[in-house]
């Protein structure tokens, strides 16, 4: 279930609320284009802003609009323990496949604190859960023993995001941890050498906006196709440089209100990009072919 091309979908806003027509229309669009799961409320949903009935609702909208017909990995990460075992409650609560749970941030646990927050969760939880390492937001590791550890003591923790750019940790955790323990990728640009030591898809932004060529990329890798799988994504390379110019999801959001599939508007403190930026998201999506010259 936890495979192939799975978006980290934006929140659409219309004035102060979630837009929730646009969001189903987007939920729609990405399973037509052959997207395989759904990530309401993570960090490119900016769930850091949702209020908490937000976020519960935007995972609602999003089980209710799939249908059963691509997984829902509901995002229930918080450095709050209490939090995001109540995130995680209710995503199980509404038909979420499995919940996304981030390091704590700001916070800066010790390893044992990061342990101990995950298996807080674990205990709480009736579905699976995927753990999201990402330090470079939460500023900190989850650290491949830990993760081998939770993985043995919790039998729903199934799975690892990994946003860590190391490919050595990526290693060292398909090392260690149990075999049917799941690698996704958490970087666009990394996807294809994640899958060549054992991931099995990736969580991804660039979907957003280009969610049939991010499914090929692993669709061709897993039939056998290298270089075609090659050709695509050095294809979606530069298109993927541009999408990360400025703090995600800043240029994704932009992107998808030139390509005509949302409102672009964000929440404070994510705001409007700088114009020089700007000038060459327009350019990478000219490109591609994305937006008119």
């Amino acid at each position: 279930m936890f495979k192939g091309s799975i978006v980290a979908l934006v929140t659409p806003f219309k004035g102060e609320a979630v837009d929730e027509a646009a969001y189903r229309k987007l939920v729609e669009w990405q399973i037509k284009e052959g997207t395989s799961g759904i990530v309401p409320c993570g960090t490119t949903g900016e769930s850091p802003t949702l209020s908490a009935q937000e976020h519960g609702r935007v995972v609602e909208i999003c089980v209710q609009a799939v249908q059963k017909r691509a997984a829902v990995i509901a995002g229930a990460g918080s450095n709050s323990t209490a939090e995001a075992v109540a995130y995680a409650r209710h995503a199980a609560r509404v038909g979420a496949d499995a919940v996304l749970v981030v390091t704590p941030y700001y916070n800066k646990p010790t390893n044992k604190g990061v342990y101990l927050h995950f298996k807080a969760v674990s205990e709480a939880s009736r579905v699976p859960i995927i753990l999201y390492n990402i330090a470079g937001r939460t500023g900190k590791n989850i650290e491949p023993e830990v993760m081998a550890k939770l993985a043995q003591d919790c039998k729903n923790i199934v799975g690892v995001k990994e946003a860590s750019g190391s490919l050595e940790q990526m290693l060292r955790i398909k090392e260690i941890c149990p075999k049917d323990f799941i690698l996704l990728s958490g970087d666009d640009a990394l996807t294809l050498p994640i899958l060549a030591i054992g991931g099995t898809g990736v969580i991804s932004v660039a979907a957003n906006i280009v969610p049939k060529d991010v499914a090929a990329v692993i669709e061709n890798f897993n039939k056998g196709d290298l270089k075609r799988a090659q050709e695509i994504n050095l294809k979606l390379l530069p298109l993927i440089r541009a999408l990360f110019i400025e703090t995600n999801p800043i240029p994704v959001k932009k992107a998808m209100e030139l390509m005509g599939l949302c409102n672009g508007a964000l929440r404070l403190p994510m705001c409007d990009m700088e114009e020089g930026n700007l000038v060459k998201l327009k350019e990478a999506l000219k490109t591609y072919g994305l937006i008119k010259g």
